[in-house]
Protein backbone atom coordinates (compact mmCIF):
# COMPACT_ATOMS: atom_id res chain seq x y z
CA UNK A 1 0.00 0.00 0.00
CA UNK A 2 2.82 2.20 -0.62
CA UNK A 3 1.35 5.55 -2.15
CA UNK A 4 3.19 8.44 -4.28
CA UNK A 5 0.27 10.88 -4.89
CA UNK A 6 1.50 13.57 -2.80
CA UNK A 7 -1.66 13.68 -1.14
CA UNK A 8 -1.67 13.86 2.98
CA UNK A 9 -4.03 10.90 4.74
CA UNK A 10 -5.87 11.52 7.95
CA UNK A 11 -7.01 8.64 9.89
CA UNK A 12 -9.75 9.66 11.95
CA UNK A 13 -10.50 6.73 15.06
CA UNK A 14 -12.04 5.85 18.38
CA UNK A 15 -13.80 3.36 20.41
CA UNK A 16 -17.51 2.36 19.34
CA UNK A 17 -19.93 5.34 20.41
CA UNK A 18 -17.01 7.78 20.26
CA UNK A 19 -18.99 10.16 17.63
CA UNK A 20 -16.45 8.86 14.60
CA UNK A 21 -19.18 9.69 11.95
CA UNK A 22 -20.27 12.39 12.91
CA UNK A 23 -17.01 13.87 13.18
CA UNK A 24 -17.09 12.54 9.67
CA UNK A 25 -19.96 14.04 8.77
CA UNK A 26 -18.57 17.43 9.87
CA UNK A 27 -15.16 17.25 8.08
CA UNK A 28 -17.38 15.83 4.75
CA UNK A 29 -19.36 19.22 5.36
CA UNK A 30 -15.82 21.35 5.07
CA UNK A 31 -15.18 20.20 1.62
CA UNK A 32 -12.77 17.55 2.36
CA UNK A 33 -13.18 13.85 0.81
CA UNK A 34 -14.22 11.31 3.56
CA UNK A 35 -14.01 7.58 3.36
CA UNK A 36 -15.30 4.97 5.40
CA UNK A 37 -13.44 1.59 6.75
CA UNK A 38 -16.84 0.31 7.44
CA UNK A 39 -18.30 0.46 4.09
CA UNK A 40 -15.24 -0.61 2.41
CA UNK A 41 -15.89 -3.44 4.72
CA UNK A 42 -18.97 -4.12 4.19
CA UNK A 43 -19.34 -5.77 0.88
CA UNK A 44 -15.50 -7.68 1.68
CA UNK A 45 -16.91 -10.80 1.95
CA UNK A 46 -17.41 -10.52 -1.67
CA UNK A 47 -13.83 -11.02 -2.40
CA UNK A 48 -13.22 -14.58 -3.26
CA UNK A 49 -10.16 -14.59 -1.21
CA UNK A 50 -11.95 -13.36 2.66
CA UNK A 51 -15.10 -15.23 1.70
CA UNK A 52 -12.93 -18.17 1.65
CA UNK A 53 -10.78 -17.71 4.84
CA UNK A 54 -14.30 -16.45 6.59
CA UNK A 55 -15.95 -19.87 5.90
CA UNK A 56 -13.03 -21.73 6.73
CA UNK A 57 -12.77 -20.10 10.67
CA UNK A 58 -16.22 -19.51 10.82
CA UNK A 59 -18.20 -22.17 8.76
CA UNK A 60 -20.97 -22.11 11.03
CA UNK A 61 -21.50 -18.61 10.47
CA UNK A 62 -22.43 -19.31 7.03
CA UNK A 63 -25.63 -21.44 6.27
CA UNK A 64 -25.80 -22.21 2.46
CA UNK A 65 -23.06 -20.63 1.82
CA UNK A 66 -24.26 -17.39 2.67
CA UNK A 67 -23.18 -15.16 5.49
CA UNK A 68 -24.94 -14.69 9.15
CA UNK A 69 -23.40 -11.42 9.94
CA UNK A 70 -25.28 -10.99 13.12
CA UNK A 71 -24.31 -14.66 14.31
CA UNK A 72 -20.62 -13.93 13.05
CA UNK A 73 -20.75 -10.50 15.08
CA UNK A 74 -21.89 -12.79 18.19
CA UNK A 75 -19.19 -15.15 17.92
CA UNK A 76 -16.19 -12.49 17.55
CA UNK A 77 -17.27 -9.61 19.81
CA UNK A 78 -17.59 -11.89 22.80
CA UNK A 79 -13.96 -13.51 22.01
CA UNK A 80 -10.63 -11.61 21.85
CA UNK A 81 -9.06 -14.57 19.97
CA UNK A 82 -11.58 -15.25 17.30
CA UNK A 83 -12.47 -11.58 16.77
CA UNK A 84 -8.40 -11.30 15.99
CA UNK A 85 -8.41 -14.09 13.98
CA UNK A 86 -11.27 -12.21 11.77
CA UNK A 87 -9.73 -9.32 11.86
CA UNK A 88 -6.05 -11.26 10.65
CA UNK A 89 -9.09 -11.88 7.81
CA UNK A 90 -10.68 -8.57 6.46
CA UNK A 91 -8.19 -5.64 7.83
CA UNK A 92 -5.47 -5.76 5.22
CA UNK A 93 -8.63 -6.20 2.50
CA UNK A 94 -10.28 -3.65 4.05
CA UNK A 95 -7.27 -1.51 3.63
CA UNK A 96 -6.33 -2.08 0.49
CA UNK A 97 -10.08 -1.13 -0.82
CA UNK A 98 -9.37 2.12 0.94
CA UNK A 99 -6.12 3.01 -0.39
CA UNK A 100 -7.32 2.25 -3.88
CA UNK A 101 -10.50 4.65 -3.30
CA UNK A 102 -8.20 7.21 -2.02
CA UNK A 103 -5.86 7.04 -5.13
CA UNK A 104 -8.98 8.43 -7.29
CA UNK A 105 -10.45 11.18 -4.69
CA UNK A 106 -9.66 14.90 -5.28
CA UNK A 107 -7.55 17.13 -3.15
CA UNK A 108 -4.41 17.28 -1.03
CA UNK A 109 -6.31 15.52 2.04
CA UNK A 110 -7.94 12.67 2.75
CA UNK A 111 -9.65 12.13 5.79
CA UNK A 112 -10.18 7.95 6.52
CA UNK A 113 -12.57 6.63 9.44
CA UNK A 114 -10.91 3.86 10.92
CA UNK A 115 -12.51 2.47 14.24
CA UNK A 116 -9.80 -0.18 14.48
CA UNK A 117 -6.90 1.58 13.51
CA UNK A 118 -4.61 0.91 16.44
CA UNK A 119 -6.20 -2.92 16.96
CA UNK A 120 -5.02 -3.89 13.11
CA UNK A 121 -1.49 -1.59 13.71
CA UNK A 122 -2.10 0.36 10.43
CA UNK A 123 -1.22 4.06 12.34
CA UNK A 124 2.41 4.33 10.22
CA UNK A 125 0.43 4.19 7.19
CA UNK A 126 -1.12 7.63 7.46
CA UNK A 127 0.01 11.39 8.10
CA UNK A 128 -1.51 12.38 10.52
CA UNK A 129 -4.27 10.45 13.50
CA UNK A 130 -7.41 12.27 15.16
CA UNK A 131 -8.63 10.41 18.16
CA UNK A 132 -12.67 10.91 19.33
CA UNK A 133 -12.96 10.51 22.92
CA UNK A 134 -16.05 10.44 24.62
CA UNK A 135 -17.31 9.20 28.09
CA UNK A 136 -18.21 5.40 28.59
CA UNK A 137 -21.76 5.65 29.34
CA UNK A 138 -22.63 7.96 26.60
CA UNK A 139 -20.56 6.11 24.11
CA UNK A 140 -22.76 2.61 25.73
CA UNK A 141 -26.46 5.13 25.78
CA UNK A 142 -25.49 5.97 22.11
CA UNK A 143 -24.91 2.61 20.63
CA UNK A 144 -27.84 1.12 22.50
CA UNK A 145 -29.97 3.95 20.77
CA UNK A 146 -28.54 3.26 17.63
CA UNK A 147 -28.33 -0.39 17.29
CA UNK A 148 -30.48 -1.69 19.65
CA UNK A 149 -28.32 -3.75 20.96
CA UNK A 150 -28.11 -4.56 25.28
CA UNK A 151 -26.14 -2.47 27.35
CA UNK A 152 -23.70 -5.41 28.41
CA UNK A 153 -23.41 -6.22 24.18
CA UNK A 154 -22.20 -3.20 23.80
CA UNK A 155 -19.86 -3.54 26.99
CA UNK A 156 -18.66 -6.32 25.59
CA UNK A 157 -17.83 -4.46 22.23
CA UNK A 158 -15.45 -1.58 24.07
CA UNK A 159 -14.03 -4.03 26.03
CA UNK A 160 -12.59 -5.84 23.08
CA UNK A 161 -11.39 -2.49 21.51
CA UNK A 162 -8.22 -0.47 22.19
CA UNK A 163 -8.12 1.66 25.14
CA UNK A 164 -7.74 5.02 23.03
CA UNK A 165 -6.98 7.15 26.01
CA UNK A 166 -3.46 5.82 25.61
CA UNK A 167 -3.26 6.15 22.52
CA UNK A 168 -3.92 9.65 23.06
CA UNK A 169 -0.01 10.27 24.45
CA UNK A 170 1.72 9.47 20.96
CA UNK A 171 1.44 13.21 19.66
CA UNK A 172 -2.01 12.52 18.18
CA UNK A 173 -4.70 15.07 17.86
CA UNK A 174 -7.60 14.86 20.27
CA UNK A 175 -11.12 15.76 19.59
CA UNK A 176 -13.14 15.08 23.27
CA UNK A 177 -16.50 14.85 22.26
CA UNK A 178 -17.87 15.90 25.48
CA UNK A 179 -20.73 18.89 24.87
CA UNK A 180 -23.35 19.66 21.93
CA UNK A 181 -22.59 19.22 18.01
CA UNK A 182 -22.07 23.17 17.72
CA UNK A 183 -18.79 22.55 20.37
CA UNK A 184 -17.81 19.54 18.58
CA UNK A 185 -18.08 21.04 15.22
CA UNK A 186 -15.80 24.24 16.23
CA UNK A 187 -13.55 21.43 17.84
CA UNK A 188 -13.43 19.61 14.31
CA UNK A 189 -12.93 22.99 12.84
CA UNK A 190 -9.85 23.68 14.48
CA UNK A 191 -8.27 19.98 14.08
CA UNK A 192 -8.75 20.10 11.06
CA UNK A 193 -7.23 23.25 10.44
CA UNK A 194 -4.28 22.53 12.87
CA UNK A 195 -3.78 19.53 10.32
CA UNK A 196 -4.22 20.91 6.95
CA UNK A 197 -1.76 23.82 7.54
CA UNK A 198 1.27 22.56 9.39
CA UNK A 199 4.32 22.97 7.89
CA UNK A 200 6.11 19.71 6.82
Amino acid sequence: MKRNNGKTYVAVTGGIGSGKSTVMRMIEGMGFPVLSADAAARNIYDEPDVRSAAEKAFPDCFEGGVLDRKKLAERVFSDKEKLALLDSITHLAVMKKLFAEAERARGDYVFFEVPLLFEGGYEGLFDHIIVVLRDRAERIAAVVLRDGLSEDEVAARINNQAEHEKNCKAGHTVICNDGDLPTLQRKVNGAVHDITTKKS
